[in-house]
């Protein structure tokens, strides 16, 4: 706002240089140099107002965007970090414990009677694969009502 204003300013003021170089028949004239320089500065400084004023709009408008795409950026390294880490800890799981940890890991908190039939496993298999990857620290669990819910470590 304040560059608009400013370049308004210095539009008028090139403006009044002008008519009254014109009105002393410039250009031809030695009074008309100091006229002239004071021009050509003009010019310059309006040029300045003008980078000011573009700077000014793309940090208003478009730095927001690109704040939220390095936001991004670093969400989906960390979720890539996140899969490598997931990959590199399940080479040493069984298959029944991989399947587990992927569920849980797809719905964080989900109960132990939710798991069950998302895992496809018997209640006496899914205690004792949760209670290794307990013991691993893969898993945590914790009371939910009359069940237990299963959060990734």
């Amino acid at each position: 706002m304040l560059s608009i204003l400013i370049a308004l300013i210095i539009l008028q003021f090139i403006s009044s240089l002008t008519r009254e170089a014109e009105a002393l028949g410039c250009y031809t004239n030695e009074g008309c140099v100091k006229i002239e320089s004071n021009l050509n500065i003009t010019h310059l400084a309006f040029g300045v107002v003008g980078f000011v004023f573009a700077l000014s709009f793309y940090l208003v408008f478009f730095a927001r965007g690109e704040e939220l795409l390095m936001k991004r950026l670093k969400q989906d390294d960390k979720k890539r970090n996140s899969e490598e880490e997931f990959a590199l800890i399940a080479r040493g799981l069984d298959e029944h414990e991989k399947k587990v940890l992927q569920v849980v890991r797809e719905q964080e908190g989900i109960t132990q009677n939710t798991l069950l039939i998302k895992a496809g496993m018997s209640k006496a298999k899914l205690s004792y694969v949760l209670q290794g990857l307990e013991k691993k620290g893969l898993v945590a669990r914790s009371s939910k009502g009359k069940t237990l819910a299963v959060y990734s470590k």
